[in-house]
């Protein structure tokens, strides 16, 4: 049941978008038991999750992004 760093990683940053299977999250669970550096990450992550949510980011929608694009394409 042993992770990778970068799989730790990954399976952080889909948990705190809850897309992280429960086998995943059990996996993390024991790999952040044993590793420090990982527990770090992980608390980090959920800082900067919670910094993004409550300052009400709002993104683009695709086909704005896709306006964007053709309008820079129109300009070069």
């Amino acid at each position: 049941m042993k992770i990778s760093l970068e799989k730790a990683k990954q399976i952080c940053t889909k948990s705190q978008y809850g897309e992280a299977t429960w086998w995943e999250l059990l996996q993390l669970n024991v790999y952040l038991f044993f590793s420090k550096e990982c527990s770090d990450f992980s608390t980090k992550n959920k800082k900067l999750t919670s910094l993004c949510e409550r300052a009400g980011l709002d993104t683009l929608s695709e086909d704005d992004k896709e306006n964007m694009k053709e309008l820079l394409k129109k300009r070069q």
